[in-house]
């Protein structure tokens, strides 16, 4: 009996081990303050934007903003951004864009909101509106998310702070398979080279301490296996079917039957 007692404590103590991998946050009680530093989305050549100019003047706005052109009944009309028909600008690769009356504009290494100032600068400076309203949103960018997830995809960045958390969400959450402690994330740098960063989701204080807590642009996110969901995947993508895991399981069943009955 007392044996058997053993060999279940061992059971529950490996199960409670297996089980500190998956809560999130275990170092965060109520309350805690999180002190994550703000890294904003600055913009790159190959990124795509949406510049629109509002100003009372719908003529000079059709001017200044990149419109849509429909066929309708053998006519030509441009749709404007009430109608979802603004074009995007393309971030050339010295960093610019060529903006209809004003000219060349440089916007690499700025936010959304500094590209909305330095437009709207640029019109007052030109002459061209002084009551402009410039609203500048991602066309392109996106971030991926591979592995361990419910939904792996590539997700599109729709807002400035997106975190780690924000994008795991939007994959339907990491499956219970999925390894917490350990999370990959490969990013394109500013220079063009591409590293390596990790993120722990058990721990709030290393994770709020990571350089990947908010989400850039082109950040691929991978969610690596625990252990048993590694020792399950074979050639054949099933140790079930393998002759060494049942031999295995005899050989342990073997085992706690001899415990038992000594």
């Amino acid at each position: 009996m007392r044996k058997i007692f053993i060999l279940l404590s061992l059971f529950l103590l490996f199960s409670c081990g297996a089980s500190k991998d998956v809560v999130y946050f275990q170092d965060a009680p109520q309350g805690t303050e999180i002190k994550a530093n703000y890294r904003p989305i600055t913009f790159r050549p190959g990124d795509k934007l949406t510049i629109n100019v509002n100003t009372r003047n719908p003529n000079i706005a059709n001017k200044l903003n990149l419109v849509t052109m429909s066929r309708q009944m053998g006519t030509t009309s441009s749709q404007t951004s009430s109608n979802n028909g603004v074009m995007s600008y393309t971030i050339d690769k010295d960093g610019n864009i060529e903006m209809p009356e004003v000219g060349t504009i440089h916007i690499a290494g700025l936010t959304r909101g500094q590209v909305a100032e330095h437009v709207e600068q640029k019109l007052v400076e030109k002459n061209l509106v002084q009551d402009a309203v410039v609203i500048v949103e991602f066309a392109n960018l996106s971030y991926s998310i591979l592995g361990e997830v419910k939904s792996p995809n590539r997700y599109h960045i729709d807002r400035d702070e997106i975190t780690i958390l924000d994008a795991i969400s939007q994959a339907g959450d990491l499956t219970i398979q999925g390894q917490r402690t350990n999370i990959k994330v490969l990013r394109k740098e500013d220079n063009g080279t591409q590293k390596v960063y990790t993120a722990n989701l058990c721990s709030l204080e290393e994770l709020q301490n990571s350089p990947v807590y908010y989400i850039q642009q082109n950040d691929i996110v991978y969610v690596e296996p625990n252990g048993m969901r590694a020792r399950q995947s074979t050639v054949n993508g099933n140790n079930l079917r393998s002759s060494a895991f049942w031999i295995s399981l005899a050989s342990l069943l073997t085992s706690v039957v001899s415990i038992i009955t000594r």
